[in-house]
């Protein structure tokens, strides 16, 4: 891998805290590169408190004993913006990116090898943590109903960006409707440019899964506002069916503030993984990383689905996938109690 000069890592971070990155420098700095999403969505933030968390830098000054960094010492991690789970999964594969967040439905398809990525399995995808629940968001333009999701024949539909795990999970959610890509006009777009064709008039509706809330439905909700369509326990069940890891959720009224309403939906577990080429010991230091009371402090305060990102729960789910633990990850949980010898 091609070493990246320190002047252009260091503008990058300043400005947007987004890089592509080498491995190690001259000054023994290790770069550690987390896949995330756009950055109107939730694995933007979320990815950026992860990377802040293990990050720690050569010439930190303070050690965590001391009130300083509790990362991983001279590691600098960087959240890169993606296209989210599926981009995720392939980069982290083909050693292009060092580690990432996607959905469980997109990492179980992915390492299997079933669905999109028939042919194309990703079999050195590992598991560091099972994060918090994604909430499955159908936004409408204000005011628009529909009796259900066949409703969207005809309308200009956002299908989130290609090669994404929305896009995977909506297409075979559609198809289950008679919905297509043959009677819709849809647009593969990320979260915060589908708010803004709904703000301008030129989407009538758009999928996007994520942890709630979504900035760029904030903001959507504050202009020009919002409905969301809340899915039928028909809807749900048959959902269930096809994307097993997917469950029934619900978006409380008051989650944005011009949704005075529940939404019934569907949600899947957003998931940090890594590659089996990653140094054991590197993933268990990042992982005991993650769990300090000083990670904690940052999640409670960065974002309100950092406070359900818990080390008591970093394995919820995680068995159904039958997609391995990073040996590192592995001997962290051992040692905590939180899995069995």
């Amino acid at each position: 891998m091609k070493p990246i000069k320190l002047k252009r890592i260091l503008a990058a971070v300043a400005v947007a805290g987004v890089l592509s990155a080498g491995s190690v420098s001259a000054q023994e700095m290790t770069f550690f590169r987390i896949g995330t999403g756009g950055a109107g969505g939730t694995y933007f933030p979320i990815g950026g408190l992860i990377a802040n968390a293990i990050s720690n830098p050569p010439g930190s000054g303070k050690t965590c004993e001391q009130g300083g960094s509790c990362g991983v010492p001279g590691l600098i991690a960087i959240a890169q913006s993606t296209n989210a789970s599926a981009h995720n999964v392939t980069a982290i594969n083909a050693g292009q990116m060092e580690a990432g967040l996607t959905g469980a439905a997109t990492l179980y398809f992915a390492y299997h090898g079933e669905g999109k990525f028939a042919g194309k399995a990703k079999p050195k995808l590992r598991i560091i943590a099972k994060l918090y629940p994604e909430d499955m968001h159908l936004i409408m333009k204000k005011g628009m109903n529909m009796n259900g999701l066949g409703d969207l024949k005809g309308q200009r539909v956002g299908i989130a960006q290609a090669g994404s795990g929305t896009q995977i999970a909506v297409e075979l959610i559609l198809d289950q409707h008679g919905v297509n890509r043959d009677n819709i006009d849809e647009a593969e777009l990320n979260n915060a440019q589908s708010a803004e064709r709904i703000a301008d008039g030129h989407l009538d509706a758009y999928f996007y899964v994520a942890g709630t809330p979504v900035a760029a439905m904030i903001q959507l909700d504050n202009t020009k506002g919002m409905e969301i369509y809340s899915f039928s326990d028909d809807e749900v069940a048959m959902a269930h069916e096809i994307l097993p890891y997917y469950g029934q959720s619900i978006i409380p009224a008051g989650t944005y503030a011009g949704i005075d309403y529940d939404v019934n939906t569907i949600a899947v577990n957003g998931i940090l993984v890594t590659s089996i080429d990653q140094d054991e010991q590197l993933i268990y230091q990042i992982t005991k990383a993650l769990w300090n009371d000083t990670t904690r402090k940052l999640l409670d305060n960065g974002h309100a689905k950092g406070k359900v990102i818990r080390e008591e729960t970093a394995l919820d789910g995680i068995k159904g996938l039958n997609v391995p633990l990073h040996p590192g990850a592995e001997r962290y949980y051992k040692e905590a109690g939180i899995m069995m010898n």
